[in-house]
């Protein structure tokens, strides 16, 4: 029975528990139906691990995924693993968040460590609506003037193999993709051969490994605040840690994912759900309407 002190604080708690349960089951039916595991029944190697932040003190792991809060969620791990170093995420600067030597990632461990600390540790992760995340990394990394390793390294490549008499400016620069160019890109097979995803555009199941790491917590950018401190009160950190709320100014929405996709083929639009989809069924989200679908 609930205690009737605190019912209705319990109750919620007991709902997002559930809530919990359901993604978690979710992700778990979408492995099991796609068989992703007896096909590709791999072992995860080191290499497979350097997206899992680990926090000792908490005993949490907390696998990144680029464009779904991941600055700030590296920013709350090193005020917790900083012991006292840090108190306010938001006095890290963004830049500082993302030097690697900043957080300890699982891939540095030994195999004993990294199994004890798989099965005992609380895992959990991000998602965005699959199309809302590729598209806040095409605007992020393909239209900000400031992105120029991006362009050279993606940007220059793009434009060469997707954009018919290219002008010399163009193919040295490749700081103009449009985002038909980048979608071209991501579904050619070309591509997938030559070398995995950047993590901006990897999808989760690749980052993560979803159907091999049992997550304990699934949080949804949808609902950022709510899981973010509810993760964070389950740590036993909730008292005097809150994730930092932010201007919501720039960011992608839905409106926009749809403005983008409005001049991508249907055929390429199928192609790019084919690329997303165990990431749009493992985390529930439904096939975006304004999608011509073959």
């Amino acid at each position: 029975p609930l205690d009737l002190l605190e019912p209705v604080l319990s109750l919620q708690l007991s709902n997002t528990a559930i809530l919990h349960q359901i993604r978690r089951d979710q992700v778990t039916d979408t492995c099991r139906a796609n068989s992703v595991s007896s096909r590709k029944r791999r072992v995860l190697t080191p290499n497979d691990l350097k997206h899992l932040v680990v926090d000792e003190d908490h005993e949490m792991i907390y696998c990144y995924v680029p464009k779904v809060a991941c600055t700030n969620w590296k920013r709350v791990m090193m005020v917790l693993t900083g012991r006292g170093k840090y108190s306010d995420p938001m006095e890290i600067p963004a830049n500082e968040a993302h030097v690697s030597s900043n957080l300890k990632t699982l891939n540095q461990y030994s195999i004993p460590e990294i199994n004890h600390r798989l099965k005992n540790y609380m895992k959990f992760l991000f998602v965005r609506e699959p199309f809302e995340r590729l598209v806040s990394a095409y605007r992020n990394k393909f239209t900000q003037k400031y992105n120029t390793s991006f362009h050279k390294r993606y940007g220059t490549k793009i434009v060469r193999r997707q954009r018919k008499n290219a002008t010399q400016e163009a193919l040295r620069k490749g700081d103009d993709v449009k985002f038909e160019e980048f979608v071209a890109y991501l579904i050619d097979p070309h591509t997938q051969r030559e070398e995995p995803f950047n993590e901006h555009w990897q999808t989760v199941y690749s980052l993560c490994h979803p159907c091999h790491i049992h997550y304990d917590l699934i949080g949804k950018y949808e609902t950022l605040e709510e899981d973010s401190n509810y993760i964070l009160q389950l740590a036993g950190v909730g008292n005097y840690l809150k994730f930092p709320t932010y201007a919501k100014s720039t960011r992608t929405t839905d409106e926009m994912t749809t403005e983008f996709f409005q001049n991508i083929s249907s055929e390429h639009q199928t192609q790019l759900y084919e690329v997303y989809k165990l990431d749009f069924l493992m985390f529930n989200y439904s096939v975006p309407s304004y999608l011509k679908l073959e």
